[in-house]
């Protein structure tokens, strides 16, 4: 894999001089790997844990609790971890010591049974599962400085593990037991541990007091616009995260057909972090992040009314390209113009807790009691209208560029 990331490197490094584009492939390789392995363990857990939990008889009510743990973790934990990453000044070490922590407590699921014990482990693993991705984020801007066009082209290799492992996982629990996806998740954790140590730090500005705010704090309009936009957008999300797989496989799917539409969705996210760079240099934030709402809308309306068509399902997950991909890197790029680089942490981290945490909180707990009360269809008409509602607030609060 390092070799097809370091002859990948290579192809987007033309416009630089050779000593310049070495330096440049040395920090960006090792990110590529921890994208990779990260999410590839994102792709098995997210996509069938929720069945590893039904089969151990936890009901979709409690389902949708024990995953709504990891955003619960995700709302608080990460602006710890970030403060703690920008007052020290560094961040690849507060990374390595996260992710051996993720590992050991990840391996408690081994002897959890019931909801209390599930619970338990996850909150654990989740704090510190939720430190590492905003400071590899963080860690990614400063490598690329003025270069923000780049990041899609290091974020893609994470959609590449998440692809190939949902499409292996899947393939795999065709003929093995449910159970054997917590030794496979244990394993492919473990290696993007290992991937952590390869991590290079990069300069973050000077350490400062704590007290110190992020410039401009809550006082941006832009800001709170963003952030409750991309809360909207994370809950909105949230069903398709708990119970997709599981809406599948009632509608008389194959693991391998699950497997096969994530995979259809991330390639679709894989060709947008690649045509990034472009569609940035042509068209305004709020132009990208207000399509993504509005292709948003019609993703989940097929998903919830349009499941027994093949069609329909294949379309709305091409629509993953837009509804993740480009909402996902348009609002990194905010970001990391609105802050300096010694706030970087925090920034992305405060981003993490208000879109991947709060907003995968309540759309969590919503889709679990939708679920049971309401169906399938009404659950995503739900999803639907918050999206609807992300999009008003990109259209009111972010100015045209």
């Amino acid at each position: 894999m390092g070799a097809c990331i370091h002859a990948a490197s290579r192809r987007f490094s033309p416009s630089f001089p050779p000593s310049a584009a070495r330096v440049l492939n040395t920090r960006f390789w090792p990110l590529s790997a921890w994208y990779f392995c990260y999410f590839a363990f994102l792709g098995a857990f997210n996509t069938y844990f929720g069945l590893y939990l039904k089969s151990v008889g936890i009901s979709a009510w409690h389902i949708g609790v024990l995953l709504s743990l990891y955003p619960v973790m995700r709302l608080v934990a990460p602006n710890f971890w970030g403060w703690l990453a920008d007052r020290w000044g560094t961040r690849a070490r507060v990374v390595r010591y996260a992710m051996g922590a993720t590992l050991v407590a990840f391996a408690g699921i081994l002897g959890a049974s019931d909801f209390w014990s599930f619970l338990a482990v996850i909150v654990v693993f989740a704090f510190f599962g939720s430190a590492s991705l905003p400071l590899v984020e963080a860690l990614t801007l400063a490598h690329l400085q003025h270069r923000i066009e780049r990041y899609g082209r290091i974020r893609l290799w994470g959609s590449i593990g998440f692809i190939l492992t949902v499409q292996g996982v899947g393939l795999a629990l065709d003929w093995m037991p449910i159970s054997s996806l917590i030794w496979i998740c244990l394993g492919i954790l473990g290696t993007a541990a290992v991937s952590s140590l390869q991590l290079a730090e990069a300069p973050a500005g000077a350490a400062h007091p704590a007290g110190e705010a992020l410039a401009g704090g809550f006082r941006n309009p832009e800001m709170l616009a963003l952030l409750a936009a991309c809360f909207m957008m994370s809950a909105a999300h949230s069903p398709l995260y708990v119970f997709y797989s599981i809406h599948l496989v009632d509608h008389g799917y194959a693991k391998t057909a699950v497997g096969a539409l994530w995979a259809l969705g991330v390639v679709a996210e894989i060709l947008v972090f690649l045509a990034m760079p472009r569609l940035m240099r042509r068209l305004a934030v709020r132009t990208i992040l207000a399509a993504s709402f509005a292709i948003a809308v019609l993703r989940f309306l097929l998903i919830g009314w349009a499941i027994d068509f093949p069609l329909a399902v294949a379309l709305a997950q091409v629509m993953h390209g837009a509804t993740f991909g480009a909402c996902h890197a348009a609002a990194v790029a905010a970001l990391n113009r609105w802050y300096p680089a010694r706030q970087q942490a925090r920034a992305q981290a405060l981003y993490s807790s208000a879109s991947f945490g709060a907003g995968g909180l309540i759309g969590g707990l919503f889709s679990g009691y939708a679920w049971e009360a309401l169906g399938a269809g009404p659950t995503y008409t739900i999803a639907a209208t918050f999206a609807a509602g992300g999009l008003w607030m990109v259209l009111r609060g972010l100015r045209p560029q």
